[in-house]
């Protein structure tokens, strides 16, 4: 069934027009663009018991500050801790003494809007503790947005509008976890914000796969990428990226096989020897893209079956990363607009080749050379896994790549530049091992993959059928 668009204030007029439903909007740093919203719809006495914006820093740590909370004032923990206090006080002061049946709810955003410099980075965390049922236990539903739009007025009318729409799909779209997220972006265009997290938990939402969701959300295009931790957790970029290095390695997973677990490690051997490598502030991730790699063509998305990589890839003790990019020249873009330190990328040497393909970059206006100015910005390096020549039978490193003259001498700069790099402690026995060929053999039931992928992975894809494994 179809589902109907209500524009923002009939939303709002619909929560209030619903004497069911009563709760409080706690809101810093952009406004109370939300509340304010309830209150131009009309009848907000039946939804509003209070409204508070505690811009002031030290008023926020007194009302929602204690020693296990993050400093940090646009953080989840903080918004956590608003919620918490915002709903229990409410709970407390107003339980058994309304006339009618009560569902309450508590609202709460904490956001860093663009400043009038704007040289800041514009985002917040938004969420909803409610009950679906008088006096049960509350639900609870977090999101993290980045703000796109250039002008302070008009971000917070665009936290208005998603803060009305998370209430309205908290009561309305609890029970259908895909129309609950189109329904966040209902009256806002995808280029105003981002919804790079969302987290949902509580007795009626308990079914909820949280994983499944952030899948989702880079489906429905409400999001460039999303990660998961080594544990599985799905994490918000920018706190998981701030201040680190980072490596990623793009490929199918499908599965991983011990060729990969030897890039992995061999390349990750050459971040090591970089001076002032650190272990605590280094990643590495594998990513995983939505789409064929350099191709026009869309990959069937199965979100259950790209959470089977995930897990098979924590389970291998790696972070994943989950993205809509195509090429690699977006990725390197996309880490590059947060804080890291020093950015590698792993690529094979078949892939290099197609990157130098002037014909992936007529889109642009500055063609491959505005390409290559996003995909080499001064921290960033590319590693290079090499291949066999399937003719000469001998190894193929980046110097044996065949270019146009425009492109190699570019190519040529890059080298000496030291830009590229390639990864020459590597395992050559692995080489002529491929994720579609060990893919190829799971489905045909050719039990000679399983001397092809490490023993967990085999273990894990008997044990849970998976890519089409059969007994």
């Amino acid at each position: 069934m179809e589902r109907q668009v209500l524009s923002t204030g009939l939303k709002a007029l619909t929560l209030n027009l619903d004497q069911s439903t009563y709760g409080v909007f706690a809101e810093i740093g952009g406004g109370q663009e939300v509340s304010r919203a309830f209150f131009q719809a009309g009848g907000a006495s039946g939804t509003i018991a209070k409204t508070i914006s505690a811009y002031d820093k030290q008023y926020s740590d007194v009302l929602y500050s204690n020693q296990q909370v993050s400093k940090r004032y646009v953080s989840c923990q903080r918004l956590e801790e608003m919620l918490r206090c915002e709903y229990d006080q409410l709970v407390g002061v107003l339980q058994g003494k309304r006339e009618k049946p009560t569902r309450f709810f508590a609202f709460a955003d904490t956001v860093s809007t663009i400043n009038y410099r704007k040289d800041n980075i514009s985002h917040g965390w938004i969420g909803c503790r409610f009950q679906l049922k008088q006096e049960d236990e509350p639900n609870e539903v977090i999101i993290h947005v980045e703000l796109h739009e250039r002008d302070n007025l008009l971000q917070q009318n665009t936290l208005g509008i998603v803060g009305v729409n998370l209430i309205y799909a908290c009561y309305f779209h609890h029970d259908r976890p895909n129309s609950f997220l189109q329904s966040l972006m209902d009256n806002l265009s995808p280029d105003r914000l981002d919804i790079t997290m969302i987290r949902m938990n509580g007795p009626q939402l308990a079914y909820v796969d949280n994983r499944l969701l952030a899948v989702q959300l880079v489906k429905n295009g409400m999001t460039s990428a999303i990660m998961f931790d080594r544990y599985g957790m799905v994490q918000e970029p920018a706190d998981m990226l701030y201040k680190k290095n980072v490596l990623a390695f793009r490929g199918s997973f499908r599965p991983i096989t011990y060729a990969g677990i030897d890039i992995l490690k061999s390349s990750y051997a050459i971040f090591k020897r970089d001076e002032d490598y650190d272990k605590k502030t280094t990643l590495s991730f594998c990513e995983i893209t939505l789409h064929n790699l350099l191709s026009q063509e869309v990959d069937n998305i199965d979100e259950r079956d790209f959470l089977d990589r995930v897990d098979l890839l924590n389970g291998m003790g790696q972070n994943v990363m989950v993205s809509g990019f195509r090429e690699f020249y977006k990725l390197v873009a996309y880490f590059s607009g947060f804080r890291i330190n020093k950015l590698r990328i792993v690529i094979g040497v078949d892939t290099l080749e197609k990157v130098f393909d002037k014909t992936y970059y007529t889109n642009l206006k500055g063609g491959m050379l505005e390409a290559f100015g996003k995909l080499f910005p001064d921290n960033m390096k590319m590693y290079v896994y090499p291949a066999i020549d399937e003719e000469s039978g001998k190894i193929r490193h980046s110097g044996d790549i065949n270019l146009p003259e425009d492109s190699a001498y570019l190519y040529r700069h890059l080298i000496s530049a030291r830009k590229i790099l390639d990864i020459e402690d590597i395992n050559e026995k692995h080489l002529s091992i491929f994720s579609p060929m060990v893919l190829e053999r799971i489905q045909n039931k050719d039990s000679s993959w399983e001397k092809l992928v490490p023993v967990y992975v085999a273990e894990s894809i008997k044990s849970k059928k998976l890519f089409g494994y059969t007994d």
